[in-house]
């Protein structure tokens, strides 16, 4: 394959912009999971915080079970979706996404949620003293001293939206110039014994990777 014809790139800009979606979503999900989370102790808090960070530690093949069995075209969810959409969500780019963001969010809701715990009580304590709500405290006070925290979770989920393989392959499938993310067509091309394809496509993806955790080390400091 050449590195000039555009299948081979595609993979790359796929990962790329799947990677970018999911860390979007995962922004946005985990920081409010993660300051509503940060807060007093409720009924059933372990239990949820259990289920939040559950996909650290199932293999990425489990989760890519679950998603089938939740969003496939023959569970309830995955009905209503095709209905919607006019096809199903499985075996699209949509399904990656998915998939890279159940992986990622757990880095995420973490990280952000360190971030707010971080934050002296007294200072938001303060803001609401002098009349800002909790929408408001939220946006002026937790947020920007968090932001450390924060940037460094997107970056990491990110990154690990990047390099999903196992869920993202069993959920999205593995279809050329549709579905086929760099991590799996590294896969393809060393089952198929094409190892200069499949070592470019490690140089790239080890690059990518480097440069964000390199980020994330300036933004810790």
């Amino acid at each position: 394959m050449s590195m000039f014809n555009s299948d081979f790139w595609f993979p790359l800009k796929l990962s790329v912009q799947v990677s970018l979606i999911s860390a979007f979503f995962v922004f946005l999900f985990g920081i409010i999971i993660a300051k509503l989370m940060s807060g007093p102790n409720f009924k059933g808090k372990t239990l949820l915080e259990t289920a939040f960070l559950l996909p650290i530690v199932l293999p990425p093949t489990v989760i890519g079970f679950l998603l089938i069995v939740l969003l496939g075209p023959h569970s309830p969810a995955g009905a209503l979706a095709e209905r919607i959409i006019q096809h199903s969500i499985m075996f699209t780019a949509w399904a990656a996404v998915l998939a890279s963001s159940v992986v990622a969010f757990p880095l995420m809701y973490q990280t952000a949620k360190n971030g707010f715990q971080s934050v002296e009580k007294e200072i938001e304590e303060a803001a609401r003293v002098d009349g800002a709500g909790e929408l408001l405290t939220f946006l002026y006070v937790s947020l920007p001293l968090s932001y450390k925290a924060i940037i460094s979770g997107t970056i990491l989920s990110f990154a690990r939206a990047l390099g999903e393989f196992g869920a993202t392959f069993m959920f999205a499938g593995n279809i050329p110039g549709k579905t086929q993310t760099a991590s799996t067509a590294i896969y393809i091309a060393m089952d198929s014994g094409d190892m200069k394809t499949a070592w470019t496509y490690v140089i790239c993806m080890i690059a990518i990777s480097s440069i964000m955790l390199f980020t994330t080390n300036l933004v810790k400091k």
